[in-house]
């Protein structure tokens, strides 16, 4: 009858949409990663740190910003099909499939002769993380070091976040910008700079917790040598072994009494403050 001939037809559409669905699923190339969001793809595509494999935009969507590379292929497809390729995270339209981004080696690292370098109007600052666990927080941490003007970031390999596509997003593209360091061997690492007269300069939340090594507030500090700044990581803040060869360490001091269990700043957040006090004396001195 005409009724079940539509009914049937009402079947075959719900079995096609389903269909449809699962062909949502687009194949990898084997190895890659999907970054998502707009700044990330852009600055992606506008460097040369990664192969390239394909460009996602949204049907329709006003993506234009991108400047698109020679020879990556670009396809239009349904949000869905975005929302599915990045997990539901905060596409804005946009994704990239690309190879990953690993931490450099130091001995890839340009070494600059302290001797050269250092001067009137001539300042270094390297930034040094030590097991940062959570990915929004060291792409954050990646923006602030990259817009103050850092000039090397350096993290521990061991438990800590690699570079993922989630730091791509947070840092704002600036993690496909700047070169990340990774080391075995941070106590080493600060060693070596020390003996080639660096500062090396901790940080700390609660000045009553560190022995042995003065504590200042960072408003106090003045830049006056090549200095390496070592933030700790999220829950422990700074290894007992790593905060032995800080020569100072830095707080931020607190503008009320706190209650307990309020009594430190996020990790990012006092990253951008520490390093804002200290760079802001290059824009004052510098070049």
């Amino acid at each position: 009858s005409r009724e079940s001939w539509s009914l049937r037809e009402g079947d075959l559409a719900k079995v096609r949409k389903r269909l449809e669905r699962k062909a949502l699923i687009i194949e990898r190339v084997k190895g890659s990663e999907i970054l998502f969001g707009i700044a990330p793809c852009a600055m992606a595509l506008s460097q040369s740190r990664r192969d390239l494999f394909r460009l996602f935009l949204k049907q329709s969507s006003g993506s234009q910003r991108l400047v698109l590379s020679e020879g990556v292929p670009v396809h239009h497809v349904q949000r869905r099909e975005l929302d599915a390729l990045c997990s539901g995270r905060v596409h804005q339209g946009v994704c990239l499939e690309a190879s990953p981004l690993h931490f450099k080696r130091l001995e890839e690292a340009e070494k600059p002769d302290v001797g050269d370098e250092e001067g009137p109007n001539r300042q270094l600052i390297w930034l040094v993380l030590e097991q940062i666990q959570d990915p929004m927080n060291l792409g954050a941490v990646l923006r602030s070091a990259y817009f103050l003007g850092v000039d090397r970031v350096v993290t521990t390999q061991r438990n800590s976040c690699p570079l993922t596509p989630t730091v791509s997003k947070a840092s704002s593209g600036a993690m496909e910008v700047l070169d990340v360091y990774g080391t075995d061997d941070l106590q080493s690492f600060l060693k070596a700079k020390t003996a080639e007269g660096w500062e090396v300069v901790g940080t700390v939340s609660k000045p009553e917790e560190v022995e042995n090594v003065p504590v200042i507030s960072c408003s106090e500090f003045r830049w006056t040598k090549p200095v390496i700044i070592v933030i700790g990581s999220e829950g422990d803040g700074l290894s007992l072994e790593t905060q032995l060869l800080c020569h100072r360490m830095l707080t931020v001091p607190p503008g009320r009494a706190l209650h307990p269990g309020i009594e430190s700043l996020n990790v990012s957040v006092a990253s951008g403050i520490l390093l804002h006090s200290i760079c802001s004396q290059k824009r004052r001195h510098g070049d």
